[in-house]
């Protein structure tokens, strides 16, 4: 075993020896480790002292909890259980996420991360915890998947939910290099969030997808200015069609602004734009007044060109796509969360 494999084992058994030292019911007899069971082998076996008598539990420990290693970690857990009667399967990695919690329920498998979220069920043992709070997340994936560039991919993939791509396509397409491509397609495989064949790889999860990435995005990325203008919301946004319509629009609505396009049922306040053109050209020409607070109007400079990817025209005013919108509503305080529902339920869940 190699060292690194070695230290996470050894961190395994402790946060298993921490979770049944909380529990009256259960206790840590011994642990051995790689132990092979019919031409395969367990990480390690641990016997546990229950109210009726010992049970064994055989352990398969990740590096890394996404559902990919668990499903691959729950296979091998049913065939060693199946090879060791009585025995429970255990899988263990830094951390669980949620869709792999629900890969080993499937199975009757129990499961432990490192920071003591757990579902552990084996004779009269039940032990479940949830929401603590998590060290090992894999940062590093969180943070690589969701830099400006990669993001450029996920738009691309979840514009065009049911197209396959080859890799240089997806990569011309979104603008970045062959191996950025291919380390987001790595990423994505590993939550099995894309499936991947010889036509090519294709969004397989894409709420899933989004419903991660709006959790660490915020449209405050972006350089944002607060106007304040008399017109009424309509007058406004028919004001920036002037400004930046044609071709290559100045001006491109999202938020509230986007999602009434898509989802007339919107009701809202405040119009929030993209600001491709030069920014005082456009507060000129729609007459706008610098607002530090009680603004209605909210112009955005992208962060990165892919914000745009997808936008299009709607009765003469151009609107950024509705992944876009969704993105710039769902964080925003004063409705956008709920804003952002009606667009997931009447645009986007009917296009994937």
């Amino acid at each position: 075993m190699k060292e690194i494999e070695k230290k996470i084992v050894e961190q395994a058994e402790k946060a298993l020896n921490i979770c049944l030292d909380d529990t009256l019911h259960a206790r840590l007899l011994s642990i051995r480790r790689v132990v092979p069971i019919e031409n395969s082998a367990a990480d390690f076996i641990a016997e546990v002292e229950t109210p009726l008598g010992t049970r064994t539990l055989l352990a398969e420990v990740k590096n890394n909890g996404q559902p990919r290693f668990a499903r691959e970690a729950v296979n091998q857990l049913v065939r060693l259980t199946q090879a060791l009667p009585g025995s429970t399967g255990l899988f263990m990695a830094p951390y669980v996420s949620p869709r792999s919690a629900e890969i080993c329920r499937a199975d009757g498998v129990s499961y432990l991360d490192f920071a003591g979220n757990c579902r552990l069920v084996f004779d009269s043992i039940y032990i479940e915890r949830k929401g603590e709070l998590n060290p090992y997340i894999r940062k590093s994936d969180l943070n690589s998947l969701y830099t400006p560039k990669a993001e450029r991919i996920l738009r691309v993939l979840l514009n065009r939910p049911k197209r396959s791509w080859k890799m240089q396509d997806l990569a011309k397409e979104a603008k970045v290099s062959l191996g950025q491509t291919a380390n987001v397609k790595k990423l994505l495989l590993d939550r099995e969030w894309i499936t991947a064949n010889q036509d090519g790889l294709s969004l397989r999860e894409p709420e899933a997808l989004l419903s991660e990435w709006s959790g660490r995005y915020t449209f405050r990325k972006n350089i944002v200015r607060s106007y304040y203008s008399l017109k009424s919301i309509r007058e406004i946004e028919a004001e920036f069609a002037e400004v930046g319509g044609g071709p290559e629009p100045d001006c491109v609505l999202t938020g509230f602004s986007a999602a009434a396009r898509y989802a007339p049922a919107v009701r809202y306040r405040r119009v929030m734009a993209y600001a491709k053109g030069p920014v005082d050209e456009i507060v000129n020409k729609a007459g706008l007044i610098e607002a530090p607070s009680g603004a209605n109007v909210l112009l955005l400079e992208p962060y990165d060109e892919s914000l745009l990817y997808g936008a299009g025209e709607i009765e003469g005013i151009w609107i950024v796509s509705p992944v876009q919108a969704y993105l710039d509503l769902v964080g925003y305080k004063g409705r956008g969360e709920e804003a952002a529902e009606t667009l997931l339920e009447k645009v986007l869940r009917p296009a994937w």
